[in-house]
């Protein structure tokens, strides 16, 4: 009472609220719970319902604001850094968008939109380290698709006969009245990459190292503090098998579709090595040894971002095509940043290949938890005795490092011995010898 009177205005949500003031005091409590389906008007509570067709609803509103939230990245994996956001405040997302990109310990992901909606809020920075569960940006799925933008794919519910209708053409946008252009987002700075010396410069330059790499230094080095890692060598004359690869190549490609290469021979016969001596396909655990019945074999791949190793699962099942399929299709995603978390999990023992890069000898290191790694060299003619005289053939120096706390030296000789016999002659593979 004395109070000054306000103006409403034109206001609409004004005028409901100077509504809720003149009301009696004993209908309020009614009024009150009423607010969760109607607005205040003239004094009455009018279900939303009857009034969805008012013109006053474009101000009432209400915003579907749902967040995007970092997903479960694979086994203990519990957190990430945003390298990259895609998608910026005021961006339309449809379903299936990249909104950001994520670096975790093993790989780089792309997050993507589970639904349609205009992006709000950014919640997190590029560089900042985010746990799986949390909150990464805002998504109002209310928002409508601007004009020109693809528009998320609808629930079809029609009828069959509706499925077969052909859909009508897009009219083209009058030309007197284009879209207006999408605000310019600002130039994102490069990803630091390595300096180019200049001749007589002195400068240094110092560039942060990656989450993957980072995480790659940590267990490369807890690999050489926890095991005994002793390496054995040998060699491997590659003749018999280049014969083979240059008389089939053109018939495995054109039947299997994919190119036939050293590496399906290595897989067969590391996996036949695997099963003849099980301890170098075991791992340990605590106190306890644990022996796997199947060979699940990882392939070192390098990428722009460190090296990653995807797993080849079952290898002591998989043909000599299987396997030349499966490291190609593993290799692209890799390279392409496309390789996910369950790529990479597991494995009992790995190959690395670098021999690809002219290494003539090196000495892996373990890739914990396993207890063995192969490492292929590159293949260079050298002079050899065969027999009574002396030939020049085309050979490669193998490497096979092992865990001594698990893998004494006679298995790890013979295990290597097992893997060169195969690839001289891979008959004896074929014929279980």
């Amino acid at each position: 009472k004395g109070a000054p009177v306000l103006s409403a205005g034109r206001s609409p949500m004004l005028r409901s609220l100077l509504a809720l003031r003149r009301l009696p005091l004993r209908p309020v409590r009614f009024h009150m719970r009423a607010l969760s389906t109607g607005i205040i008007r003239g004094g009455n509570v009018v279900p939303l319902g009857r009034i969805s067709r008012s013109p006053f609803m474009g101000a009432l509103r209400h915003f579907a604001v749902e967040p995007v939230v970092v997903p479960e990245l694979g086994d203990s994996i519990t957190e990430g850094t945003v390298v990259e956001w895609v998608k910026g405040p005021n961006d339309y997302v449809n379903v299936d968008d990249v909104i950001c990109v994520l670096e975790t310990d093993k790989v780089s992901l792309d997050i993507r939109s589970e639904k349609a909606g205009l992006l709000t809020e950014q919640i997190a920075e590029e560089g900042d380290t985010v746990e799986v569960g949390a909150e990464l940006a805002k998504l109002d799925t209310d928002a409508k698709a601007p004009e020109g933008a693809a528009a998320p794919p609808a629930e079809d519910k029609a009828a069959p006969a509706a499925e077969t209708a052909p859909a009508a053409p897009e009219a083209p946008a009058a030309p007197s009245a284009p879209a207006a252009p999408a605000p310019k987002k600002e130039a994102k700075p490069e990803p630091a990459a390595e300096p180019k010396p200049v001749p007589g410069s002195r400068e240094e330059t110092r560039v942060p190292m990656s989450r993957m790499r980072l995480r790659i230094a940590e267990r490369l080095k807890d690999a050489q503090n926890t095991a005994a890692m002793l390496t054995t060598f040998n060699e491997i004359d590659m003749s018999g098998i280049m014969k083979v690869r240059s008389k089939y190549k053109d018939a495995f490609l054109e039947k299997h579709g994919a190119k036939l290469g050293f590496m399906s021979c290595f897989v067969a016969a590391s996996s036949n090595a695997l099963k003849a001596h099980p301890q170098v396909n075991a791992a340990i655990d605590g106190k306890d040894i644990v022996y796997r019945d199947y060979c699940d074999i990882s392939v070192a791949v390098a990428t722009p971002n460190g090296l990653v190793t995807p797993v080849l699962r079952n290898t002591e099942t998989m043909s000599f095509d299987e396997i030349e399929k499966e490291i190609a299709a593993l290799g692209k995603k890799a390279r392409d940043g496309k390789i996910a978390i369950e790529d990479m999990l597991g494995g009992t023992f790995t190959i690395s290949n670098g021999g690809v890069y002219g290494s003539l000898m090196g000495t892996p290191i373990i890739n914990p938890p396993q207890t063995a790694i192969l490492g292929m060299h590159g293949i260079f003619k050298r002079p050899v005795a065969i027999g009574d005289s002396v030939e020049i053939r085309p050979m490669m120096y193998v490497a096979l490092t092992y865990d001594h706390r698990l893998i004494d030296g006679s298995d790890a000789v013979l295990f290597l011995r097992k893997i060169k016999e195969g690839v001289e002659d891979p008959v004896t593979m074929l014929l279980g010898l």
